[in-house]
């Protein structure tokens, strides 16, 4: 297949890869907005939030990214090419940092709790990567090993990012995305039973980490330290720097949030979400 969708004048103009960053953007937001709305936070807020977490997770994506890559030399002769996500490379961890710095600086502008805020953009984060791992799939920039598994995928494309063409290999972008759709299932269902403010955050940073962990035994991915792959000595510095944060809230003493029912929020009006 194709990872490019739509060829004008014979130039690629929209990629699989960017429609389902697009995409996983506006489900997510369809289904913050009302929890958003539950932990007291206004539309205007989310929005205003929204655009600077947006530009700051894809900036952290991407230079997280090609921090990692061992031909930094050719960034630094082609500069342009840092942000030229066409060619395919987005760190998540990267966008965590990105994103959070970004949140934390507009939570102290509009005086908003970070952890409440957190909590919301979890939700968003793994429901919308679920999407952007529909874009590595088609790209082929996202793979394993190769297999003789039945289900290993064969990239027979010139466009396609695998380094061999005709080769099976295991699907990890496909591993991702089951996780990410199965950790999202796990905090849709905590969201109001974890009351106490950066709790489901926490969780989601923990257990996506994890998941980091096993899923990298999978990835192709060079060696960095101690056998283990760049993410995955992200994931274990993230999880010994949460354990802290979810320490602290444990024991803050604070008032839980007043969190509405599941029926009681399906009473509640829908997203609105401008085009």
């Amino acid at each position: 297949m194709d990872p490019v969708l739509l060829y004008i004048a014979g130039h690629p103009v929209i990629r699989w890869y960017g429609l389902m960053y697009v995409v996983g953007i506006l489900v997510g937001l369809w289904m913050l907005m009302p929890y958003a709305r539950a932990r007291g936070i206004d539309e205007d807020s989310i929005w205003s939030i929204f655009w600077p977490a947006t530009i700051g997770a894809l900036l952290g994506a991407r230079l997280y990214y090609v921090a990692q890559q061992p031909d930094l030399s050719g960034y630094f002769a082609q500069p342009w090419r840092i942000l030229a996500t066409w060619e395919g490379g987005m760190a998540f961890y990267g966008a965590i940092f990105g994103a959070a710095a970004a949140i934390l600086y507009m939570c102290h502008r509009l005086r908003l709790n970070f952890l409440t805020v957190a909590d919301c953009g979890a939700l968003f984060a793994v429901l919308g990567q679920a999407f952007g791992r529909i874009g590595n799939i088609i790209n082929g920039d996202v793979v394993g090993y190769p297999t003789d598994l039945p289900w290993g995928f064969i990239y027979l494309h010139p466009n396609s990012f695998v380094a061999q063409k005709g080769v099976a290999y295991q699907p990890a972008a496909v591993y991702e995305l089951l996780f990410n759709l199965f950790l999202f299932l796990i905090l849709w269902r905590l969201r109001f039973r974890l009351k106490k403010p950066g709790l489901l955050f926490v969780t989601w940073l923990i257990g996506y980490s994890l998941g980091q962990i096993i899923i990298f035994t999978q990835r192709m991915n060079d060696v960095v330290l101690f056998g283990l792959k760049q993410a995955q000595v992200t994931a274990i510095v993230v999880i010994v720097a949460a354990l802290p944060l979810l320490f602290y809230i444990l024991t803050r003493p604070s008032q839980p949030a007043d969190l509405p029912t599941d029926d009681e929020l399906a009473e509640a009006p829908g997203p609105d979400i401008p085009a």
